[in-house]
């Protein structure tokens, strides 16, 4: 039975701790990463094809709001560029059996946390700490 079709989040939710990232797990952050992967191709595609179109605009004004909206486009796609790097690496740790848990301290990052952020790498606790860091140097 292909687990990733079949298991829901809140029978993931139900499953015993002492399951945790176990094969039906596994298979469906898999298929959730996969999908999120597919989207994100998909967005960059069609932002490719909307910044090739070469439109002619007389009033300056028109242009202006063109330019502006292809340029909040592009900061998305860059983010979406970012996230997919994330995508990727995650399923990297799905296949090194590494998914799951916190890159820091080895512990469990916990299903609800990589239901909220399939490409988690740390604890709450850890990544709190690495936010903490990121403002002292700041």
């Amino acid at each position: 039975m292909p687990a990733s079709k079949t298991l829901t989040e809140a029978a993931l939710l139900k499953m015993p701790a002492s399951a945790y990232m176990n094969a039906d797990q596994l298979a469906f952050f898999r298929a959730r990463l996969e999908a999120l992967r597919e989207e994100m191709l998909s967005n960059a595609a069609d932002t490719g094809a909307t910044l090739k179109e070469n439109e002619n605009f007389a009033d300056p004004n028109d242009r202006a709001t063109v330019e502006e909206e292809h340029m909040l486009e592009q900061r998305v796609r860059d983010r979406e560029r970012k996230l997919l790097k994330k995508i990727n690496s995650a399923l990297t740790r799905i296949e090194s059996g590494e998914y799951g848990w916190c890159q820091e301290t080895g512990d469990p990052i916990g299903l609800p946390r990589l239901l909220a952020r399939p490409t988690a790498e740390y604890s709450i606790e850890a990544q709190e700490r690495h936010e903490l860091m990121e403002k002292l140097r700041a």
